[in-house]
């Protein structure tokens, strides 16, 4: 098999970023996958960006958006795959507080853990608060964030106390 000139695997990448928002990891990574040398996959990764088609405040913004829309994730479980990714902690911090607000972060926990309240008997038990606090823990919501959603969720559900 030829390996890949310069030009094609630049109108490759070039396609998939085009397709849907990418990390310079991530094209790097596919590039290196193609056969390029790291020099050359570099040198792709400076032009593709000078012409826009990278951006990491821009991956990061769709980002953020996407996992805590539609996957509910919670900031520190979109902080952790972010920096995966090799994007910066600032450009990080800038998504997370650009897309995300605090009453819709709380909100959002509300509403899964309102699902999970469904499926345990009232008043909660002690493991069953346990099971929630990990549950939410894996979903990235931090202990501070779980405390004001159990009780919210608590307050809109039966009149049980959940403390």
């Amino acid at each position: 098999m030829t390996p890949m000139t310069f030009e094609k695997a630049l109108s490759k990448a070039a396609h998939m970023c085009v397709q849907s928002e990418k990390a310079p990891q991530d094209v790097y990574d596919k590039l290196i996958s193609w056969g390029m040398a790291p020099q050359l996959a570099e040198k792709i990764i400076c032009q593709l960006k000078e012409e826009k088609f990278i951006d990491e405040d821009r991956f990061a913004h769709a980002f953020v958006h996407d996992k805590f829309e539609y996957e509910h994730w919670g900031k520190q479980k979109i902080s952790y795959h972010l920096r995966g990714k090799g994007i910066s902690e600032s450009k990080i911090e800038n998504a997370i507080d650009d897309v995300i607000s605090d009453e819709d972060y709380v909100s959002s926990l509300v509403d899964l853990l309102k699902s999970k309240l469904r499926n345990v008997s009232l008043p909660l038990e002690q493991n069953d608060c346990a099971r929630l606090y990990r549950f939410s823990m894996q979903r990235g919501f931090d202990s501070r964030t779980f405390s004001m959603a159990l009780k919210i969720a608590g307050d809109s559900s039966d009149d049980s106390d959940f403390e």
